[in-house]
């Protein structure tokens, strides 16, 4: 189940890989950002940053969009935005681990982002592990 899951959130970032090359990045950025959009099915959706953490699109949140992230933490004190723009400095796509809130079980539960470096952008998709 968990290999399934994370291959999910590899397709949505190959999805939005597409749609941004084939659309440009002003009309990516505002279609990942739109919670009704062909981004965002339940608790699955894109979320994209630059190179100093900020938040360039966020499916679920739009208040989020142009916020500094780089200093959030998660419950257990990890700076896992931090940790996102990093490893996709150095690698260019990978996984990062973390808690977050569940809006529907209310719980702090483990998280899992893919992200993926294009152009100078950090697109990704996360899934309650």
């Amino acid at each position: 189940m968990k290999a399934n899951s994370l291959n999910h959130a590899q397709d949505w970032v190959e999805n939005a890989k597409n749609f941004y090359r084939l659309t440009g990045r002003e009309l990516a950025l505002a279609e990942f950002s739109n919670p009704n959009g062909m981004f965002t099915r339940g608790e699955m959706y894109i979320f994209v940053l630059d190179s100093k953490g900020t938040m360039l699109a966020h499916g679920t949140y739009d208040k989020f969009v142009g916020k500094d992230f780089m200093e959030v933490k998660d419950s257990d004190e990890k700076f896992f935005i931090r940790e996102i723009v990093e490893s996709a400095s150095m690698d260019g796509s990978g996984f990062v681990e973390y808690k977050w809130f569940h809006p529907t079980t209310k719980e702090w539960i483990p998280k899992i982002t893919y992200f993926e470096v294009v152009d100078d952008l950090i697109m990704c998709s996360a899934i309650y592990w």
